[in-house]
């Protein structure tokens, strides 16, 4: 191991470190799951997340709730809105990226929050020209109109780039 190899280790050691004892110092902390109304839920799913059409908002409160006496409670991890960016450094993502042996589709919404433009993500235009790079005919890369939630608010935009990528099974390869 080169002195660099040993920093990098070391740094991967610290933010793992940085993120346990966040999640520890979190479940430390009493959390309950609210009971609220189909309609109290779907509302606060909305104010949330106004990029979300309310049929959009149904089908994730459909995934994402569990019905109890009372009402609704979210399924979700609460833990999963802790943030460590940094627990893989870009440098750690591209050496990962390289052992990549699929063919892969990444389908970015104009307006969402992996956009070249996104000044919330800085590494997402470097992960991309290295996708470009490191699989050359193996990536496609598509732009759609839309925000994050695409998918679900229009999903006969991303539908047929998806259908199109998978129906070329003979070029598909992927080997562990």
């Amino acid at each position: 191991m080169t002195v660099s190899d040993l920093q990098e280790y070391e740094s991967l050691l610290k933010a793992k470190r940085k993120l346990f004892e966040g999640l520890l110092s979190f479940e430390a902390k009493e959390y309950s799951n609210k009971v609220r109304s189909p309609e109290e839920a779907l509302q606060r799913l909305l104010k949330a997340n106004p990029h979300l059409t309310e049929e959009s908002g149904k089908i994730l409160l459909q995934r994402g709730t569990t019905e109890v006496p009372g009402g609704l409670v979210y399924n979700r991890d609460i833990r999963i809105t802790l943030h460590n960016h940094s627990f893989v450094s870009l440098d750690q993502s591209l050496i990962f990226l390289r052992k990549i042996q699929a063919d892969v589709l990444m389908i970015i919404a104009r307006d969402g929050i992996f956009s070249i433009d996104s000044k919330d993500m800085p590494d997402v235009k470097p992960m991309q020209e290295a996708f470009r790079t490191f699989l050359k005919e193996r990536y496609r890369y598509v732009d759609v109109p839309g925000n994050h939630f695409v998918h679900l608010n229009k999903p006969e935009v991303v539908a047929k780039i998806i259908s199109t990528f998978l129906s070329k099974g003979e070029s598909l390869k992927a080997s562990l």
